[in-house]
């Protein structure tokens, strides 16, 4: 990035406008790259990007290496000419103003087939030797995640652990004779992978021209129902049928009264150590492929993590446990040098959390919104204890949006009526939030923190409310709907941005109004105008 202070959004892609059902990779997330700029932002923050399983969480997917299907672009399979406007019809008739997955999930993958059917006919020479240079480049995931996904079709999505025991431990004879079976199905999910990779180092590139960094997300366990424990069990506590023994959570804290029981797997760090953590060597470089920075979800579970047993109904009850540590880290840092990580440390954060996040230079996250509360953590959030190590943000997708929070929030078990009044007096108070709204004046705060780094939500730039939250920790269903509107991000929304970056010293260098005089007009780059694609008719 250009500036040492710099500024961003947070906008998953699947909250991209679109016409099939889904933000993706297409049209609109290119034109959102351009308000980037427009906007004076040098960061885009998305969600974890894998392919989304239980509860269509980012958080738990059917694969730590692999992109999500749901994100590849019909328009620009359509430009290949491997689409054509039939096989989107059944995609323009799915709402536009969420993502219903449990009415998109079938015919996305329905066109995704189809387009595979169109490249095997079409495909140029050229092209088929793209797509088998990216198998065998991908081949050392790649290979397992495209079997257990044709498995899952063949066995009607169910569990590796409910599949007939020579698969479910992957014993090589059967293993050999179901990837002959099922070749069609596997080369399938291949090229959907690779549509996903192609288009979004597109993405990537386009997104590098523009001086904007794009940070990603890890989440620190991986599903159970995984191609990655499937492939290898033994790097996971569970027992002889592969079901987790035990389980991973956060006991109760701001985000809900019973903990969060999220039900990973737990990492057998002891086998991990003995390989050198090259697992996570492998994990990390993959996804450092795809992103300039990446955020990593609940640091503080690489000190110590909170254990539940795999039967129990909550995380309320539960073992604390060393994590890997220092010497993880090493293991990253001798094998990809330098981290550009920046630790998740919320929650129960102790002595030794912060020591390890120091000592390898990390970054570390401040949320406004955690600032106004009782908790005894409540005011190293408060903007005037930040330091410039920090990645501030209004709000992260666990939160209620700004305006949502201060009208007393959706699905929020940890606040009486009376917390909330009381907050929302001490944020207005604090923040002198006046004519420009709480949410206007919670950006304002960020971007004018010491901070390194201040990201707000789209939504707290739109001032939604609670209707457009991405997430309610602990709910286990009607999450990560939420789509913007097209044409919701207005000039005005842009310039106001702009300001704030121009006045608090986030502008990209040379642009600053206030330090350097008056901004020159640029002419419109007509490079950009070669990326758009056509829209099928």
């Amino acid at each position: 990035m250009a500036s040492s202070r710099v500024s961003g959004l947070l906008l998953h892609p699947t909250s991209l406008p679109s016409r099939y059902g889904i933000g993706d990779l297409g049209p609109a997330a290119h034109a959102f790259l351009d308000a980037l700029v427009t906007a004076g932002q040098q960061v885009w923050q998305v969600l974890p990007l894998g392919p989304t399983g239980y509860g269509d969480s980012p958080y738990q997917c059917f694969s730590a290496m692999a992109g999500n299907p749901l994100l590849v672009s019909p328009e620009r399979l359509f430009a290949e000419g491997w689409l054509t406007a039939d096989d989107l019809a059944p995609l323009a008739a799915l709402p536009t103003e969420v993502a219903d997955f449990d009415r998109l999930i079938a015919p996305r993958r329905a066109m995704l087939d189809a387009a595979c059917s169109g490249f095997r006919r079409q495909a140029t020479p050229a092209q088929r030797a793209d797509f088998e240079a990216f198998r065998d480049a991908e081949a050392w995931w790649l290979d397992d995640f495209a079997t257990f996904m044709a498995l899952k079709d063949a066995h009607g999505l169910r569990s590796w652990t409910t599949w007939p025991a020579p698969l479910r431990d992957r014993e090589p004879r059967a293993l050999a004779a179901a990837r002959q079976v099922h070749a069609g199905v596997i080369e399938a999910h291949a090229f959907a992978q690779w549509q996903f990779c192609s288009q979004w180092q597109a993405l990537r590139a386009a997104a590098t021209a523009r001086g904007i960094a794009i940070m990603g997300d890890m989440p620190i366990f991986v599903a159970h129902d995984s191609a990655d424990v499937w492939a290898r069990p033994d790097l996971f506590d569970l027992r002889p049928d592969g079901m987790p023994r035990v389980v991973a959570g956060v006991p109760p804290d701001y985000f809900s009264a019973t903990g969060q029981l999220w039900g990973n797997p737990l990492y057998r760090w002891d086998r991990m150590a003995d390989e050198g953590f090259a697992w996570w060597v492998a994990r990390v470089r993959s996804t450092l492929g795809l992103v300039d920075r990446v955020r990593l979800d609940h640091f503080r579970g690489f000190v110590a993590y909170w254990e539940v047993d795999g039967a129990a109904p909550t995380a309320m009850h539960g073992t604390w446990r060393r994590g890997p540590g220092p010497a993880l880290f090493d293991a990253l840092a001798a094998a990809l040098g330098p981290l550009p990580i920046v630790a998740e440390n919320l929650g129960f954060i102790t002595p030794d959390v912060e020591a390890l996040r120091t000592g390898f230079g990390l970054p570390g996250m401040a949320i406004l919104q955690f600032a106004f509360g009782t908790d005894p953590q409540a005011p190293d959030f408060l903007p005037h204890n930040y330091t410039p190590d920090r990645v501030a943000y209004t709000g992260t997708h666990d939160n209620d949006t700004m305006l949502g929070w201060a009208r007393g929030g959706a699905g929020d078990s940890t606040r009486s009526v009376e917390d909330a009044r009381r907050e929302r007096g001490y944020a207005e108070a604090y923040l002198n939030a006046g004519d420009e709204g709480l949410h206007w004046a919670a950006i304002r705060a960020v971007q004018a923190s010491v901070a390194s780094t201040a990201i707000v939500p789209v939504q707290d730039v739109l001032g939604l409310g609670s209707e457009s939250r991405m997430n309610v920790p602990g709910r286990p269903s009607g999450n990560w709907r939420w789509r913007m509107a097209p044409g919701a991000l207005t000039p005005a929304h842009l310039e106001a941005l702009r300001d704030l970056a121009d006045l608090y010293g986030r502008l990209p260098s040379g642009q600053a109004r206030w330090a350097s005089g008056p901004r020159e007009e640029q002419a419109p780059d007509s490079s950009r105008e070669a990326e758009r694609q056509e829209q099928p008719s």
